[in-house]
């Protein structure tokens, strides 16, 4: 089945962060979502338990905080920047700007629901 849809004036869900999620198109191995952060906000520290997601930011300036056993990073983002969080990252972002801060998420597979998220230690005070 096609699916076509407007990006929906009022957010459908908050996330598990605390970020306004905007509902878009979803097929059998992935979801899209818009994401929005007001400015001065700063979403809560979490982890994926089954999912992956790729980010392409549309509006706004901010930072996104990753940690995995690996390597730990804090990146600068705005327009035209895609980033990616692997299963179990954690992750964590702000907006910086004078805009709200919004991009788009594609999660792989479709976002399972409840209990997707799991909280850790924030890197930013979110006051």
């Amino acid at each position: 089945m096609m699916d076509s849809r407007k990006l929906p004036r009022e957010y459908t869900v908050l996330a598990p962060d605390g970020s306004e999620i905007r509902e878009l198109v979803s097929v059998r191995g992935g979801s899209m979502a818009h994401c929005r952060l007001p400015r001065g906000a700063a979403s809560m520290a979490i982890r994926h338990r089954t999912v992956e997601e790729v980010w392409y930011f549309v509006q706004g300036r901010g930072q996104v905080w990753r940690k995995s056993d690996a390597a730990e990073s804090v990146v600068d983002v705005a327009p035209g920047v895609s980033l990616s969080i692997e299963t179990g990252t954690h992750f964590q972002f702000r907006n910086t700007g004078e805009d709200a801060l919004c991009f788009v998420i594609v999660t792989m597979p479709p976002w399972p629901g409840e209990g997707e998220a799991a909280r850790v230690d924030d890197y930013w005070d979110v006051g």
